[in-house]
């Protein structure tokens, strides 16, 4: 099958469209054909180990997992012997949290890892776009923040891949929306039902004056620190970008009863109802997908040098199969 293949770290030209084996499902897993997949701010990270840490988790001086691609969408082709809940033929969405191999033709996935049926009207973009950007946002602000209705939230980032659906998942849960992006992407940010929307270009959110219940880093730009002022008494900071900075947040505030900071490693902690309940909130209209840019496999690099612009509006997509 072809595949996008990785053997060392460093720039996008360590990533090679090459022709590897097909994989076979065991007895717990499927068979997947992938449609899209996508490419993310972590997905360079994981290329370039940095953080340092990637190293220690994934391969010291090389890739352990040399097919990259966490989020996925395709078509079940086969099942292990013990599957019962799929068949051949059900498209699905998913991610593949610690084996990686999304960018290829096929993949394999053990059914305990995060799966699920698609809507019937979704295209396999739509699909993994919302498992790609959706999926963090909703454990940040429904299962750390806690989000409730007439709460003011705060998105920075509003248009990018995680905070494009931040908005739309804390407007679900009835919060009253500001959203800070460029001003290229304001009419955007609107349009996912933000309240408000601030050009930072312009306005620095936290020397406004105005205090939010929760403010969500999505793009991992503002520290707790620059944040603080901007909380209400009770309010929390949330970014996706483990830093040093944003540990030490974490260990000051754990046990503070007024303006904490918070986090999730959100690829590790999904699951099925997850999935699903997504892909209900697309089915309700309540979520949408924001897709930027496609690209076919054999061009993963150049959506690489995109990501790491900062100007993507979405996600990007990688199709694989038409």
């Amino acid at each position: 099958m072809k595949a996008i293949i990785s053997t060392q770290y460093g720039s996008p030209d360590v990533l090679q469209f090459a022709e590897i084996a097909q994989p076979m499902p065991q007895a717990d897993e499927v068979l997947i054909k992938v449609h899209a997949a996508t490419v993310t701010p972590s997905d360079c990270a994981f290329r370039k180990a940095d953080p340092f840490i990637i190293r220690l988790m994934y391969g010291l001086t090389k890739p352990r997992l040399a097919v990259p691609g966490v989020e996925f969408a395709g078509e079940i082709v086969a099942v292990g012997s013990a599957v019962t809940t799929f068949k051949a033929g059900d498209r699905v969405c998913g991610i593949s949290p610690d084996r990686f191999g999304a960018q290829a033709e096929y993949l394999t996935l053990p059914i305990s890892k995060p799966l699920t049926l698609m809507s019937p009207r979704q295209s396999y973009a739509e699909a993994v776009g919302i498992v790609d950007g959706a999926a963090t946002a909703l454990l940040f602000l429904r299962d750390v923040a806690k989000v409730q209705r007439g709460q003011r939230v705060l998105i920075n980032g509003a248009s990018g891949a995680v905070g494009a659906y931040a908005v739309q998942i804390a407007k679900y849960y009835g919060a009253h929306v500001t959203g800070v992006c460029s001003a290229a992407n304001v009419e955007l940010v609107r349009s996912l039902g933000a309240d408000a929307v601030i050009d930072y270009t312009r306005e620095d959110f936290a020397k406004s004056g105005q205090a939010y219940d929760v403010i969500f880093d999505a793009v991992g730009k503002r520290t707790y620190g620059q944040c603080q002022r901007a909380l209400t008494p009770q309010g929390i900071y949330m970014t996706t970008v483990p830093t040093l900075g944003t540990a030490v947040a974490l260990l000051r505030t754990a046990r503070s009863r007024g303006k904490r900071a918070g986090f999730t490693t959100a690829g590790l902690k999904q699951n099925h109802a997850n999935l699903d309940f997504l892909t209900e909130l697309f089915e309700q209209g309540a979520l949408r997908a924001v897709i930027d840019r496609c690209y076919p496999l054999a061009q993963v690099a150049e959506a690489h040098r995109y990501v790491e612009t900062g100007r993507k509006k979405g996600n990007v997509i990688i199709t694989v199969a038409a």
